[in-house]
């Protein structure tokens, strides 16, 4: 297999590929192009590698249509340049997802195609309780509530993509600021916002202040030079 990644936009990236296919006898009557990418699908969809990253789909495929017989093999062998989608996480890229499960240990958030593991350490700075058959995840003192559909903001703080693993693991935080369920982003760039606008309204107000006491010390002056 040769890899050549030409775009990459975020995590998703469209990746320029070469193998060799076997086409059996039995399909040699079929079209040489769909038979091709039938047996790449076969082969990559799903597939999950630390080169790759999580291959989601062949897009299109390029046959050789000249193909090699080797002895006592009925089949034909043909060289194939294709393409496909993949999502390939990066770690400490922010990314949103949506909360499909609720453990005892945390969350599981849908980021692309695969899982994500949110533990409850990595949520809130208050102490969590996790109520699993509800699907929830409560906060005694903030009252932040994550359910099952919540729809996050968090960053990625582990990945393992090994050449083995038929799945890759995921790590993620939302332990820093604007990260977490998006309403709390909302509620604290909302915050942010608001405490800006104090600051600049309490600076304009110390300065017309200041500017009304030298006008009226400028005034007293000339008065006693009269």
């Amino acid at each position: 297999m040769v890899l050549d990644i030409c775009l990459i936009f975020i995590m998703f990236a469209i990746a320029h590929m070469s193998d060799v296919v076997r086409i059996p006898p039995s399909k040699l009557t079929n079209s040489l192009k769909s038979t091709a990418i039938g047996i790449l699908k076969e082969k990559y969809e799903s597939m999950v590698s630390a080169d790759l990253g999580y291959v989601i789909q062949i897009i299109d495929a390029e046959t050789n249509a000249v193909g090699k017989v080797i002895a006592g093999d009925g089949a034909t062998y043909h060289k194939v340049n294709f393409t496909a989608l993949t999502f390939y996480p990066k770690l400490h890229e922010v990314v949103e997802g949506e909360v499909v499960e609720i453990t005892d240990f945390g969350a599981f958030v849908r980021i692309g195609p695969t899982d994500a593991l949110l533990h409850l350490s990595q949520i809130t700075d208050d102490y969590l309780k996790s109520d699993v058959k509800q699907g929830l995840i409560l906060s005694n003192q903030s009252e932040k509530t994550l359910r099952i559909g919540s729809k996050i903001r968090a960053r990625i703080t582990a990945i393992s993509l090994g050449k083995s693993a038929s799945m890759g693991k995921i790590g993620i935080t939302c332990r820093q600021p604007f990260l977490g369920a998006l309403e709390w982003v909302e509620k604290e760039i909302r915050r942010a916002q608001g405490e800006s606008s104090s600051s600049k309204e309490s600076k304009e107000g110390s300065g017309s202040t200041g500017d009304n006491k030298a006008t009226a010390e400028a005034k007293s002056g000339k008065k006693d030079k009269r």
